[in-house]
């Protein structure tokens, strides 16, 4: 038996892509880093009495994650598929389940509360969408006797009114855009692209016209003067005071008034206590990542994974830029992790999944890469 495990391990280590494996592991060391610099503040501003409460929570997840992570890398394709299938149905059905009865915070209703945990089912729906659009789209140029395009189209609309029900703009805006990269490099038709475009444009006209948060974030934007603007500001203040090279670890202080030190501004706390140099380090890591990911899809001879690849790794950047980007005040302000360095639960699972995914697919297997 022992043997047999060591066997599998071996097939394993030698398939899979180790620079994307070890840039996921970087990131996820990041996230464990700057969570023992951002977690006290955080604590004591959420009057814990233990200051380490979020960082053992992180912790607590980032070794799920970890396990979720080289479980699914070792899964095939036909089993992504199924697993997939299943997180993607199950998504939808807790995200219906929690804009009915889920836990509000700030006037939207996206988590579900279990067992002290929160779980965010719209992060889980974010890699099985991709997935299962990257197969039907690339059923469909097999010409199998389905019709892919119809049914992808079908699903991407339903998450995305589910998710306008919560209301989460954020994330519709983040799976329009995964959505659409996939139906792109699927070699698009110039009539469904018109149509995704059509809706995605009538979706943010409707979003500023019916949901008054979207707009007041927008406006804000646009004109500093016109509303509080304090976690971006406070935001920009912490990445000004870390200059080149910091101010040292633990020697920040503007952590302690900036909320949401510890999830969605941790790139400021990164760029007060470790400067500009780390910030730079921790962008290349997603950069690698996206080039690493869409480099091995160029050379993939399943079209499928090709696809699927494509969009998960376009999740990762994306998802990153945003979350830097609201940092930097470049872009409205939007509650969204930064991959695999934020604190919660629901993302540091879901992105594990995803990454997991994005190893599998990429494995070398017989046939699996275009000989050079």
């Amino acid at each position: 038996m022992v043997a047999i495990e060591a066997r599998h391990f071996g097939d394993w280590w030698k398939s899979i892509d180790r620079t994307l494996l070890f840039v996921v592991l970087a990131l996820i060391s990041v996230g464990l880093i700057l969570s023992l610099a951002a977690s006290p503040a955080a604590a004591v501003r959420e009057h814990f009495s233990d200051p380490f409460h979020f960082l053992y929570r992180h912790s607590f997840f980032a070794a799920l994650s970890l396990i979720v992570l080289l479980a699914v890398s070792s899964l095939s394709r036909r089993n992504i598929r199924r697993l997939c299938a299943l997180t993607l149905v199950g998504s939808l059905a807790l995200i219906v389940v929690t804009v009915l009865m889920g836990h509000e915070v700030g006037g939207a209703s996206r988590w579900l509360r279990i067992a002290g945990f929160s779980l965010q089912p719209s992060e889980f729906l974010k890699p099985s969408l991709i997935v299962m659009s990257a197969w039907l789209f690339a059923e469909t140029r097999n010409g199998a006797p389905i019709p892919g395009r119809v049914i992808a189209f079908g699903l991407y609309l339903s998450s995305v009114v589910l998710l306008m029900m919560q209301p989460d703009f954020g994330q519709s805006i983040l799976i329009t855009l995964c959505f659409g990269g996939v139906f792109f490099v699927s070699g698009l038709n110039w009539r469904w692209m018109a149509g995704l475009a059509t809706t995605a444009t009538a979706g943010v006209i409707s979003a500023w016209m019916f949901l008054p948060y979207v707009a007041t974030r927008v406006e804000r934007f646009l004109n500093p003067d016109s509303g509080d603007r304090y976690q971006t500001e406070t935001a920009i203040a912490a990445i000004s005071r870390g200059g080149l090279m910091g101010v040292g670890p633990g020697e920040g202080i503007i952590k302690r008034s900036l909320p949401d030190s510890h999830s969605d501004f941790i790139f400021s706390v990164a760029a007060e206590e470790f400067g500009l140099m780390a910030s730079l380090a921790i962008i290349g890591l997603f950069a690698i990542l996206v080039a690493r990911a869409w480099m091995n899809a160029l050379k993939l001879t399943d079209h499928f994974a090709q696809l699927a690849v494509t969009g998960l790794a376009l999740q990762f950047g994306l998802q990153a830029v945003i979350n830097i980007g609201v940092n930097l005040d470049m872009i409205p302000p939007k509650g969204m992790t930064l991959p695999f360095i934020s604190y919660g639960g629901s993302s540091m699972l879901a992105l594990a999944l995803g990454a997991g995914l994005m190893l599998a697919l990429t494995r070398r297997r017989p046939g699996a890469y275009l000989r050079a």
